[in-house]
């Protein structure tokens, strides 16, 4: 029996934003304020294509991107943790269910060795146009209330077990590990023998601690978390038993 690890990925797996990290890319490193100003909630994939769309106006190529993207830092204890679960991969499954781009984890993960480490990877599909600007679409169509536009987290997982079940693979358990609002509806799908692995001081872990204050807490456990080491501790407890 194997353990299913859903990581997010900014903030999580890299101490930072991947998307407004590339900002760093524009000139004066700053996007000018009617560009800022233009996000509208539940539209980020939308606001990403015109800063990408700013970026390639600006002539930043594919290499300086690449550059940048490259030099954003794992989070604490991360890169052990990462390590420990490529030396036991034939007890953990793990994906990334994330709201960055299929081209700057590619490029994070491939930089530091650690794809390998990843079974699948779920995010919105981007790529460089003929003309090198980079494009980025929505990762599925869904009809989930609480969840932005472009990525419903919990129906992302959903599948991916459905798919599993069908190969004949189930989980003892899923170990979700993330940090933002968009984590708490595949949180909420969680049963009572997972866990939810919320970054501690993050929105994540403040809204778990609101259901569990208004009394309809999440079905599965808990388990804060500060650096990556924190995460591994408990990983190693789970494979002692």
């Amino acid at each position: 029996m194997k353990f299913l690890l859903v990581f997010d990925f900014d903030h999580t797996i890299i101490d930072e934003n991947s998307d407004t990290w590339i900002v760093k890319c524009a000139p004066e490193r700053k996007l000018p304020n009617g560009l800022r100003n233009s996000y509208q909630p539940g539209h980020w994939t939308e606001y990403m294509g015109r800063v990408f769309v700013y970026l390639g106006d600006n002539g930043v190529k594919e290499d300086e991107m690449k550059r940048t993207m490259t030099t954003i830092p794992f989070t604490a204890g991360m890169i052990d943790l990462l390590g420990f679960i490529g030396e036991n991969k034939e007890l953990f499954d793990c994906i990334i269910v994330s709201d960055s781009n299929t081209v700057f984890i590619d490029w994070i993960l491939k930089a530091a060795d650690f794809h390998k480490v990843f079974d699948e990877v779920f995010t919105n599909p981007a790529a460089f146009s003929s003309t090198g600007y980079l494009t980025v679409q929505h990762f599925h169509a869904h009809h989930c209330a609480k969840c932005p536009k472009n990525l419903c987290k919990r129906k992302v997982l959903k599948e991916f077990l459905d798919k599993q079940l069908e190969r004949g693979v189930s989980y003892t358990q899923i170990i979700y590990i993330g940090d933002g609002g968009n984590d708490l509806c595949p949180v909420m799908f969680l049963k009572k023998n997972d866990i939810a692995m919320p970054r501690q001081g993050y929105t994540l872990e403040k809204r778990i601690s609101q259901l569990a204050q208004s009394l309809s807490p999440v079905q599965c456990s808990v388990l804060v978390w500060s650096s990556a080491i924190d995460i591994m501790s408990y990983l190693k407890l789970l494979i002692k038993e």
